[in-house]
């Protein structure tokens, strides 16, 4: 599959590649929000002494999330926020992508992934949630329905947001942690939405919920919807 993109002297620019590996990386990272920068640090949470790796900031006149790599400042992804819709898309490493809610009226979602496919075919990954009084835990099942990631997120926390486990044997790939760092940051902040707006009701009420179909989908590229 090319994934190329054209620029505006109709040149075509190499594909986005993931960010590199960090030596001797965690399983885990750390989500931190920043009162002093307004944004959101994330850090490797087994090493106190773990610089920023990445910054999640929010574009609030395009209701969306935005995030960067802390070492060169680039972009890698976003997620969009809707009013209304229950579903979501975004951008990872200059692919769309869609998470689709499977359910109206339960935490239960759906996203191709192309980093954790083993051919340029992406494979469907599945997100549910629990929560209790003092966490919201979002978790992402593979194709075989195993878990590969967990996103704990603090339901009082004002600066430490939340942690983010990955496990299986992609658990220390950039590409696998960058996808999941931005799927399911961007999934957490639309249930926040969705349990915080009326219009979400309506927006769940009147929804199509289901698996995301082959015709979404155009020369491997998820459809924004």
């Amino acid at each position: 599959m090319d994934s190329s993109t054209t620029t505006a002297g109709g040149l075509e620019s190499a594909p986005e590649a993931p960010h590199q590996d960090p030596p001797n990386h965690s399983r885990a990272l750390q989500v931190d929000f920043s009162w002093r920068k307004f944004n959101t640090v994330v850090t490797e949470k087994d090493d106190p002494d773990s610089k920023p790796v990445y910054i999640v900031g929010f574009n609030t006149l395009h209701s969306r999330i935005v995030f960067k790599s802390a070492a060169d400042d680039s972009q890698f992804g976003t997620g969009n926020l809707h009013a209304i819709s229950i579903n979501t898309n975004g951008e990872i490493h200059g692919k769309n992508y869609q998470l689709k809610a499977l359910k109206r009226f339960k935490t239960s979602y759906m996203h191709l992934s192309h980093a954790y496919s083993d051919s340029d075919t992406p494979v469907p990954m599945t997100w549910t949630s629990s929560a209790n009084f003092t966490q919201w835990d979002f978790v992402c099942l593979d194709e075989q329905q195993n878990p590969v990631a967990k996103f704990s997120a603090n339901i009082w926390g004002l600066k430490n947001l939340g942690n983010i486990e990955f496990l299986g044997p992609r658990a220390g790939n950039a590409a696998a942690r960058e996808e999941i760092l931005v799927v399911g940051m961007t999934l957490y902040y639309t249930m926040l939405v969705r349990t915080s707006s009326v219009l979400s009701l309506f927006g769940a009420a009147f929804s199509n919920p289901g698996p995301i179909k082959q015709h979404e989908t155009k020369n491997g590229q998820e459809q924004i919807k």
